[in-house]
């Protein structure tokens, strides 16, 4: 019989907007299915925002179907005028469009400084081979100036002058004595 009791005072908790309001809360109350008793907060900003009546009437014109849609935006809104009076919900927009506007600034930023770095790594890989080719032609018995055993420019040592794949760090100094 305990558990029943439980059970019954349980089923009969006001909502949070009826207990807010200080009302009795109906089996056929509007607000409770939207904002039950442990969502007390969420209907303090929206009646602060919007007031009950007014919710009340927001509700009511959507369709049954839509209607956690609508309180969820409802909602949404009333958080965003408590935190920005003046602009709402409107203002987290702009923020985060002028936001994507920046990163799409810097987004193209560095892909400029890559293809540059790109053909300046293409430019320098050009100028090893015609050193390498040139070293051959300008010995005297065309015997390679470097063993080829031991220096190859393939792809394994291409990979270790991208930039973009092999990023170098020098913090050495070369001092001369």
């Amino acid at each position: 019989m305990g558990f029943q009791m439980v059970a019954q005072v349980r089923a009969h908790q006001p909502c949070a907007a009826c207990r807010m309001l200080r009302r009795k809360c109906e089996s056929d109350c509007l607000l409770a299915p939207y904002f039950p008793a442990e969502e007390a907060e969420k209907f303090a900003g929206v009646h602060k925002v919007f007031g009950a009546s007014n919710v009340i009437k927001m509700i009511q014109m959507v369709d049954e179907t839509r209607r956690e849609d609508a309180v969820k935006a409802i909602v949404y809104e009333a958080t965003a005028r408590l935190r920005d009076p003046v602009y709402g919900s409107a203002g987290a927009i702009f923020h985060l469009q002028k936001m994507v506007q920046e990163l799409k600034v810097q987004l193209e930023s560095i892909s400029a400084r890559v293809l540059e770095s790109q053909a300046q790594r293409d430019e320098l890989l050009g100028l090893l081979r015609n050193v390498n080719h040139l070293d051959r032609l300008v010995h005297p018995t065309n015997a390679p100036v470097v063993d080829e055993g031991s220096f190859m420019l393939d792809d394994a040592v291409l990979m270790a002058y991208d930039p973009v794949k092999f990023p170098a760090e020098c913090d050495w100094f070369l001092l001369e004595e």
